[in-house]
């Protein structure tokens, strides 16, 4: 699969996301699209350790930083992953 059809195919999801409520999806699940998401469009994270963060924005963070090993395709898959797992439930 070349890359515009993996492009196609996360923006797809992405719009499928944007459509689903927080109240329908477990906080984890959340996280781990949020985590997904910011290393498919930013990358592997830059972490500013003198920047102040809530405990909200701290469990962010700590999820992006867990698949930060990710490259931004091997992300965009795993988000494609989970929307689909989701859409079949």
């Amino acid at each position: 699969m070349n890359k515009k059809d993996l492009d196609t195919r996360f923006l797809e999801a992405v719009e499928i996301a944007s459509q689903m409520t927080q109240a329908s999806l477990p906080q984890d699940v959340q996280l781990r699209l949020y985590a997904f998401y910011k290393q498919a469009t930013y990358g592997t994270l830059s972490y500013n350790h003198s920047e102040s963060y809530d405990l909200r924005n701290a469990f962010k963070t700590n999820a992006w930083i867990q698949i930060s090993h990710l490259s931004i395709e091997e992300a965009k898959e795993q988000y494609i992953e989970i929307i689909n797992s989701l859409l079949e439930k």
